[in-house]
């Protein structure tokens, strides 16, 4: 149903693509940074790709509460931007900064004290231990200015502006690299730290970004102004709006970071090459997901200004673009990965037997990037409608459950090895995108109120 004036098909995409472009490229530059993290240790041997690897699964469980809770800050503060209460939108923030710092200092902490045992418990070999263990402590060390830019960067992608976000990685992102040729080779006559080097490059990136994420938010006429209340504490509306969202996104994120570790812990026990071949992968994964996700960002931001303003219509609309666009982006990347994977595993490492699993898991991973892109496209509409109980429940189910027990099944017992993990993972994401895909057609989820 019509509730008002639909704008032209050309101005519809033009909003769309002006909110979305700076969180696909700021998406893209993370997951490139992670690219050139593991290019630039990959040239000390595949045990330092898999040590990196390692930690990755770990870090993002210790980020779980942080990321939840940024999927709270961008869906509210959307929503007060869209029905224009600025005050609403700078309490949530400041509350959402207050919990962020008290929670990075548990984390933190329990991370650094652990990392050996969590670290043996995903699976690392006697080759990567314990340089799996030192890059993790040192990045959870630093995970303090990583979540304060996180949930700074959430409220102003929700009130719409997402060139910030780009620009603060951005830059962190040049830096990270830089200090990575620095740091990991030993070069200009800095030393050469290897692995350590990589890691506390990121933690330098991130206090620049940090530093930016900040500043942006101390400009008085900004819609996100830190310094436009007073209190750190919301009131009871926006705190149960927040609350309602951020619980079902934890479970979510939780759900998400088990069944990935589980996975991890499954390729990790095939060996150091296999879970090299795997690290390299999961890159190119993750450069497809970039795009996705830069679409979901958007999604949420124009799908949770529309319900603010009472347009369920819009929102729709806005959805439906939003994964047109996907489906472009995903056509493009999979004919890039058909035509050169073998090319692309080549700027890792010249081992053949990593070569060959690459070529393998990058035609996968070709077909599957449709239903990831897409599939991450409708979580973003469902994350901006507040929707979130559903996106944990079907977490739950696909990555959870069906990816783990799944890949553990084709690798072992079938004795499918690491291919047998990557076909797991198809299985995982083509059941997230029917399950959201229904959801999104049947359109309750423009009901909710929040």
């Amino acid at each position: 149903m019509e509730m008002g004036d639909i704008p032209p098909e050309g101005s519809i995409i033009r909003d769309t693509i002006s909110i979305a472009w700076p969180s696909v490229l700021e998406s893209f530059f993370v997951c490139l940074a992670g690219m050139m993290d593991t290019i630039m240790v990959g040239s000390l041997g595949s045990y330092a790709i898999a040590a990196v690897g390692l930690s990755t699964q770990p870090k993002f469980l210790g980020l779980a509460v942080f990321l939840s809770m940024n999927v709270a800050v961008s869906a509210v503060v959307a929503r007060r931007r869209g029905e224009g209460d600025r005050e609403g939108a700078n309490r949530v923030l400041r509350m959402a900064l207050l919990v962020t710092l008290v929670l990075t200092a548990v984390v933190s902490v329990a991370f650094v004290g652990l990392a050996d045992p969590i670290v043996r418990l995903v699976g690392s070999q006697p080759d990567t231990h314990e340089y799996a263990v030192e890059y993790l402590q040192i990045i959870m060390g630093g995970i303090g200015f990583n979540t304060v830019s996180l949930v700074l960067n959430a409220a102003q992608r929700g009130a719409g502006n997402t060139r910030i976000a780009m620009t603060t990685n951005l830059v962190s992102n040049v830096v990270n690299i830089c200090f990575n040729y620095l740091l990991i080779g030993g070069n200009f006559g800095f030393p050469a730290l290897g692995v350590r080097g990589a890691a506390i490059a990121t933690v330098l990136g991130t206090v620049c970004a940090c530093v930016m994420s900040l500043i942006s938010c101390l400009h008085k006429d900004g819609f996100i102004y830190l310094g436009a209340v007073k209190s750190w504490v919301a009131d009871r509306f926006n705190i149960r709006s927040m609350t309602n969202v951020w619980s079902s996104s934890f479970v979510e994120q939780v759900c998400l970071r088990i069944g990935f570790l589980l996975f991890s812990m499954t390729v990790a026990n095939l060996g150091t090459t296999e879970m090299a071949a795997h690290q390299i992968g999961a890159n190119m994964m993750s450069m497809s997901f970039s795009f996705g996700d830069g679409l979901s960002v958007a999604a949420v931001t124009l799908i949770g200004q529309s319900l603010g303003r009472k347009r369920p219509d819009m929102a729709k609309i806005y959805g439906n673009v939003c994964q047109k666009l996907g489906l472009i982006c995903a056509a493009v990347v999979s004919t890039v990965y058909v035509l050169f994977g073998r090319q692309i595993y080549r700027l890792y490492t010249d081992e053949t037997e990593i070569l060959d699993y690459g070529v393998l898991i990058m035609y996968i991973l070709s077909v599957l990037l449709f239903f990831q892109i897409l599939q991450v496209v409708q979580f973003g509409c469902l994350r901006g409608a507040g929707d979130t109980r559903f996106t944990a429940m079907v977490s739950l189910i696909s990555v959870t459950i069906i990816r783990p027990g799944l890949s553990w099944v084709l690798c072992y017992p079938l004795g499918i090895g690491l291919i047998g993990a990557w076909l797991g993972t198809f299985g995982d994401q083509a059941v997230r995108f029917v399950m959201s895909f229904i959801r999104f057609r049947k359109g309750n989820w423009t009901k909710l109120k929040l």
